[in-house]
């Protein structure tokens, strides 16, 4: 029934975008970029899934939190299932990116994605990002683009901020449950050729819980000073976040049927965390050629109960992660003439302490794992364009990869009384991988595009060297260093004129293994090989000045694929993603947007037996602006909806329950209904 289904909508919405391609024919193709839903790519993408964005769709965007940014991007959505501070659940293409470990993200040309991470391997945070700071977006999804490698399966997404501003701009923002955010941020030119841009975010918010303050205490600096010279243009940059926070976790449906808690409650009131990260990056860019170079500071303590009192009836359950590293990396990339692009990249992570720690109330009791890391990768790239004839192009990219893990134990026994010298070690890893698309112009609005390529996730450097589970003590084999996947996808991108913009891409994608290390647990779980097609509709229709529409939906089959045909489902495998949204103009600078996101249902076990309910939840905006002032006015959640952000599926134990605890729904509810008040001033 689902091939049926995914057959079906792909013959019906193909055929129609075909047809109305060749009827709403014209002469003349349009080949300057523009950032935006209506950005003419036609003769530049190298997929019907890639596309930039800019501030303007960013401010009108009725967000909850900064991970919200993510689903700027089709088909992705972004959730939470803990506090304010930890980094999104992120689902796209039928992965649970929690842990970002096949999406690739950075941000001013610097990885956001940490390998080797104390809760989870490639763990994503974007809290760091300043919304009003964003100049553009530049998302490509699937594996086929030379100059990303590792985590880019899925694909990978690049956030640039702005060098310069036309308008200083001050903004206070209000809302229920003490929400408190304080934003400044200007540029000052010295010169025609230098140029500082500064911007301080702080805020505060408690929010919606019963039992718990979050109390999060967030601070954000972002310093930019470009020069302009004869070639091109240099700019350094340095950020800083801060950020300390407690938690509201998933909890049992069972505590909330009988009345223990409330959907809003906890079972576990201590959890939370405190996080920082620091960064200083330079960029050059010229006609030829583009130069990065950047070091980051970065530090997480995480406190978390998944099971409450499962492994431990006395004390709980309680455990804290942390990660304290420093990055140092460089890429690049050379256009020795107008087809041949040349790149590389390279990173080294020197991670002080990557550790799991037993906890109660957040106080250390003993530790379960705790290791000092040294990561190094590199990579090198040639893609090269050609343009067979006026309508016919292909690329090819060759790109080699190499790393290298070397993990040493920082305590000799554990909590558990494990030996853990036999953890320690080192080993490294490398791969070639072959990439390429072909597009076809098939009228002057329709353009039809077939890519596919290798590509590839790192796993945990510690899951690569391990031999002892250091919950037992037992023997557990090493994971493979690098994992192999392979995808390719077929798309038209339609654009009849400047007012309507659309695009198709049918997808698959095989993965080797779902390898990866644990941090939950502090130990490497081998999963199973895997597969993954779908199809992804975008449209965009601007119906005049004020009135836009846009409609982004993305429908994902994702099974294991190995000869255990009983447990094929891959727990939360998103369905079903669908956005809506409506933007009105009215007269007197008045503006309203409406939006709307539903997350299908998905598989919680292998099984299928237990599954995730849908969600819905609408957001709007209303705004005017008036000479230098503006006011906006959010309803987050509009309808109040009670469905879940997250759930999973597993064993638990309340107090008085049997030792061997309970297999039960997890779930963390929605954020309640709640208004918040913008006022801003640009100066």
């Amino acid at each position: 029934m689902k091939t049926f289904k995914l057959a079906f909508l792909s013959v019906v919405v193909s055929g129609a975008l075909f047809n109305s391609a060749q009827v709403a024919a014209h002469d003349g193709i349009e080949r300057i970029l523009v950032s935006g839903h209506q950005a003419n790519l036609l003769g530049q993408a190298m997929s019907a899934s890639e596309g930039v964005l800019g501030q303007a769709e960013i401010e009108i965007r009725p967000m909850l939190r900064t991970g919200e940014l993510m689903e700027l991007i089709p088909g992705m959505s972004a959730t939470q299932h803990s506090g304010s501070g930890k980094a999104n659940q992120y689902f796209l293409r039928g992965f649970n990116l929690d842990h970002g470990t096949d999406f690739a993200t950075y941000v001013d040309g610097m990885p956001v994605n940490m390998p080797t991470h104390g809760h989870g391997h490639g763990y994503t945070d974007i809290n760091f990002l300043i919304p009003e700071l964003i100049e553009q977006v530049t998302y490509q999804k699937g594996s086929y683009h030379g100059d990303v490698g590792d985590f880019s399966s899925a694909g990978s997404v690049g956030f640039s901020t702005q060098m310069k501003r036309k308008k200083g701009l001050a903004k206070v923002s209000l809302g229920e449950d003490a929400y408190q955010r304080v934003l400044l941020a200007d540029s000052v030119s010295q010169n025609s050729t230098n140029t500082t841009l500064y911007g301080l975010e702080y805020q505060t918010y408690d929010g919606p819980w019963t039992d718990i303050d979050e109390d999060v205490d967030k601070i954000n600096a972002v310093v930019r000073h470009s020069i302009r010279t004869s070639e091109g243009v240099l700019t350094f940059g340095a950020m800083g976040y801060e950020n300390e926070w407690n938690s509201a976790d998933q909890i049992p449906a069972r505590a909330v049927n009988q009345g223990i808690i409330d959907e809003l409650g906890s079972i576990d009131d201590s959890l939370g965390g405190k996080t920082h990260r620091y960064s200083v990056n330079a960029i050059y860019t010229t006609a030829d050629y583009a130069l990065t170079a950047y070091v980051i500071d970065y530090e997480l303590s995480l406190f978390s109960n998944f099971t409450y009192y499962l492994d431990d009836p006395v004390l709980g359950d309680q455990f804290e992660q942390v990660d304290d590293r420093k990055i140092y990396g460089a890429s690049g990339s050379w256009h020795p003439d107008d087809n041949l692009t040349l790149g590389f990249s390279t990173r080294y992570d020197d991670i002080g302490e990557v550790g799991l720690h037993k906890s109660q109330q957040r106080e250390r009791l003993g530790t379960v794992r705790s290791d000092k890391v040294n990561e190094w990768s590199t990579g090198v790239y040639a893609s090269y364009d050609y343009q067979w004839t006026s309508r016919l192009r292909t690329n090819l990219s060759l790109r080699y990869d190499y790393f290298d893990f070397d993990v040493n134990s920082l305590v000799d026994t554990n909590i558990y009384n494990v030996a853990l010298a036999p953890n320690s070690g080192q080993t490294s890893d490398d791969l070639w991988s072959f990439k390429g698309s072909a597009n076809y112009l098939l009228t002057d609005d329709a353009e039809l595009y077939l890519s596919a390529g290798q590509g590839f996730h790192s796993n945990d450097a510690r899951g690569t060297v391990t031999s002892v589970d250091p919950n037992n003590g037992d023997a557990v084999d090493s994971v493979d260093p690098l994992v192999r996947t392979f995808g390719y996808e077929v798309g038209v991108r339609w654009r009849p004129s400047a007012k309507f913009n659309s695009s198709l891409a049918l997808w698959s994608l095989e993965q080797d293994s779902e390898l990866l290390f644990v941090g939950d647990a502090g130990n490497t779980e081998a999963s199973r090989p895997s597969k993954r097609h779908g199809i992804e509709l975008a449209a965009y229709y601007n119906y005049s000045d004020q009135l836009s529409f846009d409609l982004e939906y993305a429908y994902t089959d994702a099974e294991f694929d190995d000869s255990n045909v009983l447990e094929q489902e891959i727990p939360g495998a998103m369905e079903d993603i669908l956005q809506l949204g409506v933007t009105k103009r009215f007269d007197d600078n008045w503006f309203s947007t409406v939006r709307l996101r539903y997350l299908g249902e998905r598989p919680l076990v292998e099984d299928n037996s237990e599954r995730s309910d849908s969600s819905t939840v609408v957001n709007f905006m209303l705004g005017k602006k008036w000479n230098a002032w503006a006011v906006n006015l959010k309803v987050l959640n509009v309808f109040d909806s009670n469905d879940h952000d997250i759930d999973y599926f597993y064993a638990s134990r309340l107090p008085g329950e049997p030792a061997t605890g309970v297999e039960d729904l997890h779930y963390h509810v929605m954020e309640p209904r709640t208004v918040r008040f913008e006022l801003s001033y640009e100066f």
